[in-house]
């Protein structure tokens, strides 16, 4: 009876023992796309991306010990391995206090979730650490996100520009380039390309101007640079662009030749009125 409360004893000690170096034992601080402590071979889901388009994955270089002693140089290099056909993967440098690898999705990739191994390493085991490996999955969709543009309409002066408020909630874990274009237009207009990051807001101002008087439905268009035929919205207008006396005068000024020779002073003047009015 004695022997048997010895070994019991012993068995105790040693499960003791090993709670108390699993509940020390080394962690991963994932610090990008979001917030998160993930320990040896378990699993993170990271978000949604769009085909095609970059993200990274950052982790502090700091963690524990089987002691729970904080080394907070403990992880020397991020590397991505498993993962799947057509994606790239850059690892991350060296020796620093945060550790980004860089991951890019394949552009033809289909919508679902998709699966891969992030390993944080002590280079050497010179710390007793040795590596931590986590298994990461991201959903791929082309809606990552949300576009606002306001108004829906307006109503100017021909020739007398206004600026729209567009709108881009990234929901995605891409920090991504959004190129804004606009159709409708009698003219040409500007393409404007901005950034948005990942689970972040962001309201840009975008011009119209048009020069002639009329209704026009506009069309704006917000595509990600990455993946332009995948990732994109859009949002329609309505512009009341109104005729003003200057645009009568230079509609007159430019027709001049049209007229009786006769009527030529008296159309230069107002032409001449038209160019001061809208000096």
């Amino acid at each position: 009876m004695k022997y048997f409360a010895i070994v019991l004893s012993i068995a105790l000690l040693v499960a003791a023992s090993f709670l108390v170096q699993q509940s020390h034992a080394s962690y991963v601080s994932i610090m990008q796309p979001f917030n998160y402590t993930a320990t040896q071979n378990s699993t993170v889901y990271l978000g949604k991306d769009g085909p095609g388009q970059t993200f990274y994955v950052t982790i502090s270089a700091s963690t524990s010990n089987g002691a729970g002693v904080v080394d907070k140089y403990g992880w020397n290099k991020l590397v991505v391995s498993g993962l799947p056909q057509g994606w790239i993967a850059q690892n991350s440098s060296l020796y620093n206090p945060t550790l980004s690898a860089k991951i890019t999705p394949s552009p033809n990739a289909q919508n679902g979730t998709y699966s891969f191994n992030i390993t944080a390493v002590n280079i050497g085991n010179y710390s007793g650490l040795g590596s931590v490996r986590v298994k990461a999955n991201i959903n791929i969709t082309p809606n990552v996100f949300k576009l606002v543009v306001l108004p829906s309409s307006i109503s100017q002066n021909a020739g007398q520009g206004d600026n729209i408020s567009v709108s881009i909630n990234n929901t995605g874990v891409s920090d991504s380039l959004f190129a804004i274009t606009i159709s409708g237009l009698p003219a040409k207009n500007i393409t404007s390309t901005v950034i948005a990051l990942h689970g972040t807001k962001r309201t840009f101002k975008y011009p119209i101007l048009v020069n002639e008087p009329g209704v026009y439905d506009l069309n704006i268009l917000v595509r990600s640079t990455a993946s332009p035929l995948l990732v994109y919205k859009d949002a329609n207008i309505t512009l009341t662009a109104k005729a003003t006396i200057a645009n009568d005068y230079a509609a007159i000024g430019n027709g001049i030749d049209a007229f009786p020779i006769t009527y030529e002073p008296l159309y230069a003047i107002m032409y001449l009125i038209e160019r001061i009015l809208v000096r």
